[in-house]
């Protein structure tokens, strides 16, 4: 397929102050409650409330006193690769109105040749976004690790490389399971070596390092730290050997993790993941996120 043409390049200070010009930033934001702490802003992900219109999406977020949103923009999302240099306008308009931003957007890009690659970060940098997280690599079982990863820097610092021309940081998960190249974090550490964290960081998250690490999760959040981006907030149990999703508190995940994410310094978002009930209703998912979103914050305020 022949990729479409882009806009011209634009040196990094002048782009970004580009985006003050943009109409989606022009509406009037509303006050809304107060990030958890003067540091750490926190958003919702949305996967499976995003059958809500942009509106919707907004006031019931708002409404909740989240900071703003894991949006979803990728194949499956509420918006679709092939229309997000349209639909990102509207989006971030409806919920400017209601005071939320999109603190994070979780997209299907990791490789700066991909067919909508440049277009949709170039975009959202337009429109004052942040961060996106990035498409997971995947490791091949019958190949060597090491060879595999050795492929992979040059990917990762060409994308590094757009998104600092771009004014935009990647953030990349990292995710339990065997096939999954950042489960261990110390993958990250090597193929990120040298990128300046404000192009690529990681998002860490607590409940898949738990379930890779146990014990010794900590000992991921310190090789974490130096290239933290986001923090990524959910929980698990252990059942029939398999990792499974619960309400923040009623499983694996420490809550004195949040006293090492206080004592790093770090002052970049926390995004909370409601996933433990899959396919249920857009009510019963917003219910959930209302439950953990108290109780992150009162380990927030223990942590204090």
């Amino acid at each position: 397929m022949q990729q479409a043409a882009f806009w011209p390049e634009i040196p990094r200070r002048r782009f970004l102050a580009s985006a003050l010009g943009t109409a989606a930033l022009t509406l009037s934001p509303k006050l809304h409650a107060a990030p958890a702490s003067a540091n750490n802003k926190i958003c919702a992900f949305v996967k499976f409330v995003q059958s809500l219109s942009y509106d919707e999406l907004g006031e019931k977020i708002a409404a909740m006193g989240f900071d703003g949103i894991e949006a979803t923009v990728r194949d499956g999302g509420q918006i679709e690769p092939a229309r997000a240099v349209d639909e990102l306008p509207k989006l971030v308009g409806a919920l400017k109105k209601h005071g939320i931003e999109i603190t994070i957007m979780a997209s299907s890009i990791n490789r700066a040749d991909q067919p909508y690659t440049r277009k949709i970060l170039r975009a959202a940098a337009l429109l004052g976004i942040k961060r996106y997280r990035l498409a997971y690599y995947r490791y091949h079982q019958n190949k060597s690790v090491t060879k595999q990863l050795a492929e992979l820097k040059p990917i990762v610092k060409d994308l590094a490389a757009l998104n600092h021309d771009l004014g935009i940081t990647g953030v990349y998960q990292n995710h339990a399971g065997p096939h999954s190249v950042g489960s261990t974090i110390w993958d990250l550490h090597e193929l990120f070596e040298g990128i300046p964290t404000e192009d690529m960081a990681i998002a860490f998250d607590i409940r898949h390092a738990t379930a890779e690490a146990g014990l010794s999760w900590p000992l991921l959040f310190n090789v974490a730290s130096p290239q933290l981006g986001a923090v990524y907030v959910k929980d698990f149990v252990w059942r029939d050997r398999r990792p499974e999703n619960v309400p923040l508190g009623k499983g694996r995940v420490d809550k004195d993790f949040f006293k090492l994410v206080k004592a790093s310094g770090f002052t970049g978002p926390m995004s909370l993941h409601v996933e433990y009930l899959g396919q249920g209703t857009v009510a019963e998912n917003l219910a959930a996120m209302q439950t953990d979103l108290a109780t992150l914050r009162s380990w927030l305020a223990e942590a204090s």
